[in-house]
């Protein structure tokens, strides 16, 4: 008698190591058009500032409270970093070490959902390959996004990417909202990427933008968590050895803003990639379980059920293992 197919149960114990892994960036002042490069230094700044904050009723609504809290002084000690005068140009540098082996996780403690997992993630590679993430991944590093507030309104913005060659971009000519830009530079960074996903060669990027801003413009490195209720500053910005930098993950974050196949791409364009499409400068969920749009119920459905997604839903999927993360099962 034919034995019954053992169910799949979806693992309890469940990671993968992140495939994109980048280092914090440092930023350097220099002018557009010289070679000359000086470290940017966070410098504190004591201000008194206004209250301008929105009032209780009671207190908007009577003239004399007004005035008596707006005489109150709103005193600050913050954080700043800024260009020196003489110089009107940021220079943002990381690296990007791009990992293989996406088909095994980094932990799973169930041998019989690997193995389907495993034979899922190769039947993905096999039908698509990571051309569509890679180009995806190339298109962030060519448009300068991981400049963060840094890209707003500046004047010219140059990406150089240096790996088995050098790749130079004019962030400019790249979309934030849409990958539709192609042309040989991006496809030839595109299939260095792909070449790291596959696990084909080593592949280690090295990212340098100039942004021309302005003399003396401020400039934004990542805002540390004040998590010391004490502490006399009100804002507190990123340095590595004395000089401002971005956090790893601010950077990561922007690399892996490639998900337009979620529900509200219209209105909000590409998000960064998350088990449920969270974007918290919005406070909404884009991919919620009830639409059955979320990670965990697609991957469950094409892993324990056999019910396999569109192929948009499954490059998602994929860029998610790609993200990295704690995945299994938690019991009710």
């Amino acid at each position: 008698m034919a034995k019954a197919p053992t169910a799949i149960k979806t693992a309890s114990v469940l990671a993968f190591e992140r495939k994109l892994a980048t280092s914090d960036a440092v930023m350097h002042a220099g002018q557009w058009e010289g070679n000359a490069w000086q470290p940017i230094r966070i410098q504190e700044k004591a201000v008194r500032g206004t209250i301008s904050n929105r009032l209780k009723n009671a207190t908007a609504s009577d003239p004399a409270k007004l005035d008596a809290e707006i005489q109150k002084p709103n005193l600050q000690r913050v954080d700043v970093a800024a260009l020196p005068a003489d110089a009107d140009t940021l220079r943002v540098q990381f690296t990007l070490r791009v990992l293989g082996n996406l088909s095994v996780p980094s932990v799973c403690n169930d041998r019989i959902y690997q193995d389907e997992l495993q034979r899922v993630v190769e039947g993905y590679i096999s039908e698509h390959g990571f051309t569509e993430l890679a180009r995806r991944y190339a298109t962030n590093l060519a448009n300068g996004r991981f400049l963060w507030r840094n890209r707003v309104g500046a004047e010219k913005i140059t990406v150089t990417v240096k790996g088995s060659q050098t790749w130079q971009f004019n962030a400019h000519d790249y979309a934030l909202r849409h990958f539709n830009d192609s042309d040989e530079s991006l496809k030839s960074l595109a299939q260095e990427i792909e070449t790291g996903l596959r696990g084909d060669g080593f592949v280690l990027l090295s990212v340098e933008a100039q942004v021309l801003l302005g003399a003396g413009q401020e400039v934004f490195p990542s805002q540390e968590l004040v998590l010391d209720s004490n502490s006399s500053k009100s804002r507190l910005l990123y340095q590595i050895d004395g000089v401002a930098g971005m956090h790893s993950q601010k950077i990561g974050n922007a690399i892996r803003t490639i998900d337009t196949w979620h529900p509200l791409a219209d209105e909000l364009g590409a998000i960064a990639v998350e088990p449920y499409g969270s974007v918290t400068s919005r406070g909404v969920a884009c991919r919620q379980p009830r639409e059955k749009m979320d990670f965990y119920t697609l991957l469950d459905n094409w892993v324990t059920k056999g019910q396999k997604p569109d192929a948009e839903q499954q490059h998602y999927v994929m860029a998610v293992l790609i993200r990295g993360g704690v995945f299994g099962e938690k019991g009710e």
